[in-house]
């Protein structure tokens, strides 16, 4: 890892984050929302590849320390999570970037996986004072609505075809909800399950889909944050 723990405040008091530098010094910032297991490793590589690539990177602890690799209770995890704090988490992390010198130009977007997908979504939402794109990765979350005609940023959102738990529910819907009311998002489907960007995960990776998913997104967020 090339980046380090930190702590920033909150409205909650501190929040424990990881943050990642560019070597240049000096970039936009991005936000990166954890899955639902938490902040694991494959998240903070994920804030070092946003580094690597020019973006100062900060992925908050929204479990606050707590992990795991068992599907159920990161699902327990995830239905206990306070959605309005987890969101002024995420805002505070936007506005403590933009407090960052190193953060330049003054910009910041926000990325999330599975459910930080849809929580990065509901943060863009509701922060757009700080947060200034968002992109979505097969977000699902049954307690994060999302309001569309409060949304004043643009969006990138992935998709996998074959995922049962977002693409054959409500994703298309929302997807298409935000575009009907005339807000700007970019949607695409890949020929792939859920998860397909995590390549800790081999019964879900699928690198193709992956590849593609990020060019588009380090591109969307070169074209919105600078």
């Amino acid at each position: 890892m090339r980046g380090s723990m930190i702590t920033f405040p909150s409205p909650t008091g501190t929040t424990p984050g990881y943050l990642s530098l560019p070597e240049s010094g000096t970039g936009p910032g991005v936000v990166v929302i954890q899955e639902w297991w938490g902040l694991v490793d494959h998240i903070k590589d994920l804030a070092d590849r946003f580094a690597a690539d020019g973006f100062v990177a900060l992925a908050p602890d929204l479990y606050h320390g707590e992990t795991t690799k068992s599907p159920d209770s990161a699902q327990k995890m995830l239905m206990a999570l306070n959605i309005a704090k987890a969101g002024e988490e995420i805002h505070a992390a936007a506005q403590y970037l933009l407090a960052m010198p190193s953060v330049t130009p003054k910009k910041v977007g926000v990325v999330g996986f599975c459910m930080g997908g849809q929580l990065a979504l509901y943060a863009a939402t509701e922060y757009p004072d700080a947060i200034a794109a968002c992109v979505d990765f097969y977000g699902v979350h049954p307690k994060a609505p999302i309001d569309a005609q409060k949304l004043q940023v643009p969006v990138l959102a992935h998709f996998g075809r074959d995922d049962d738990l977002v693409t054959n529910g409500t994703a298309p819907a929302l997807m298409q909800k935000i575009s009907d009311a005339g807000k700007f998002v970019d949607v695409y489907y890949y020929d792939a399950g859920h998860a397909f960007f995590n390549n800790t995960r081999p019964e879900a990776y699928n690198a193709e889909a992956a590849a593609q998913a990020w060019e588009r997104t380090r591109l969307f967020f070169r074209d919105t944050l600078t």
